[in-house]
């Protein structure tokens, strides 16, 4: 559910027409779902974002007047924002997700992900395309990795990079949850197999993600690896 108890309410950027309408009727066909408004480029996602305040943005990458990174870096604080494009590049995903994406889906991945993607973003969980999620999480534990062209160069360049170690340390509960979200494990199952209540789970994930400065789950699980890649 959205903000209360009505459906989550999306917006659609994308600016070809006929992906806008495609989404459209799938997600408004859920009963708990929404869709607000639609945008053609990303300066008008974001302007609309900023009227109306949507629980849900879905952006393509390549977008007129600014790009979905860039309309991710200036929203991922006000709401979820979730990539949905055709480019499976490692640059894209790795500065989106580092900008604060709550989600990254290849378009050809189907209406019952898009679907999934949406309600997981909105449950403080984030669902990354199966095709690229391994391979995703490896990438961002490398160093170097290089700002990509066009209009996100200048946001790859300057995304800020994870620290080498956190503020405060964590618990070792903290650790341990924190190893399971790099397993791709959701609340529901960290809290099944831990037994302790989702609300406990995500009152340890907001701890560690204060504690190691990440934005979402998934700054979680690429920390992870990080930690993992410097002890090699």
């Amino acid at each position: 559910m959205g903000s209360g108890t009505g459906p989550v309410r999306i917006l659609i950027a994308d600016d070809q027409a006929d992906v806008r309408s495609a989404f459209r009727m799938i997600l408004d066909v859920q009963p708990d779902m929404v869709v607000v408004a639609e945008a053609a480029d990303g300066a008008a996602a974001v302007q609309e974002a900023r009227r109306l305040r949507p629980d849900v943005v879905l952006a393509d990458i390549r977008m007129p007047k600014l790009d979905g990174l860039e309309v991710t870096r200036q929203l991922a604080d006000q709401c979820k924002v979730i990539v949905v494009t055709t480019f499976d590049l490692d640059e894209y995903v790795h500065t989106a997700l580092r900008y604060g994406a709550s989600g990254f889906l290849l378009k050809r991945s189907g209406p019952a992900l898009l679907i999934e993607a949406v309600r997981a973003a909105m449950a403080g969980d984030a669902l990354i395309g199966p095709q690229i999620t391994v391979r995703l999480l490896r990438h961002m534990a490398l160093p170097g990795t290089a700002p990509m062209p066009g209009q996100g160069a200048k946001a790859a360049a300057t995304a800020p990079q994870s620290t080498a170690g956190p503020t405060e340390e964590l618990t070792a509960r903290e650790r341990e949850i924190a190893e399971l979200v790099a397993d791709g494990a959701t609340n529901a199952e960290i809290g099944a197999g831990l037994f302790i209540s989702p609300g406990t789970v995500k009152n340890h994930l907001a701890n560690i993600q204060r504690k190691i400065g990440a934005r979402n789950r998934v700054g979680i699980a690429a920390w992870i690896w990080e930690q993992a890649a410097g002890r090699q």
